[in-house]
């Protein structure tokens, strides 16, 4: 367990969105040493595979990998491609109650992203899927580089960017996966990997 050193709750988040929706940055919660121990442990612990979608009917296969965890095995269908859950394990169940914690909500599923450098990115996209519950918490964790994170309005088409730090927690919740769009931008400059958990919630 790694929680001895975790920082006291962040209570002044503010919603990063002027509209249609909220995000909370609660900034670094764990110190570098927790951050850092989290980030090995992830690495080592965690079953990555590099992940697979349906672009245009053509089987893709990214460089980044990714993992996908929940209380039981439950299936889960992204870019068109089904995916059985494995079970979360005490390092995942240590971060969801932290998550939970900060947040005030609670969650069922864990999908995790290991992106191996800057190269490695995400185009702008909602977390719309149909198995998600409508206008649930979404809370994401950030390990390793730090790197932007943009979202974009779907209708106005303003951007906010907010850049995640080493040891960070992220909020989406309410109608913000309505309204914008959302993506992790590529960067040549950065040489080394990041881990993102996003913890969530199926309907089931």
């Amino acid at each position: 367990v790694i929680m001895s050193t975790l920082f006291s709750l962040n209570e002044t988040a503010t919603n990063l969105l002027p509209i249609d929706g909220e995000v909370f940055y609660f900034g670094k919660i764990f110190t570098e040493i927790d951050s850092a121990n989290f980030y090995t442990k992830l690495l080592n612990e965690i079953d990555w595979k590099n992940d697979q979608a349906l672009i245009f009917g053509k089987l893709i296969t990214t460089k980044r990998k990714v993992a996908w965890y929940a209380e039981n095995e439950f299936e889960y269908t992204y870019s068109k491609i089904t995916k059985v859950a494995k079970v979360f394990n005490e390092l995942l169940l240590e971060l969801k109650d932290i998550a939970e914690k900060h947040t005030g909500s609670t969650y069922n599923s864990c999908l995790l992203n290991l992106y191996n450098s800057g190269n490695e990115g995400m185009a702008y996209h909602s977390d719309g899927e149909k198995d998600l519950k409508k206008h649930g918490s979404i809370a994401s964790f950030s390990f390793g580089a730090e790197r932007n994170f943009l979202f974009k309005h779907k209708r106005t088409l303003e951007t906010i960017s907010v850049f995640l730090e080493n040891g960070s927690l992220l909020e989406m919740k309410d109608q913000t996966q309505d309204f914008w769009l959302h993506r992790l931008p590529t960067s040549t400059k950065i040489k080394t990997p990041r881990i993102n958990l996003t913890f969530r919630t199926i309907d089931k």
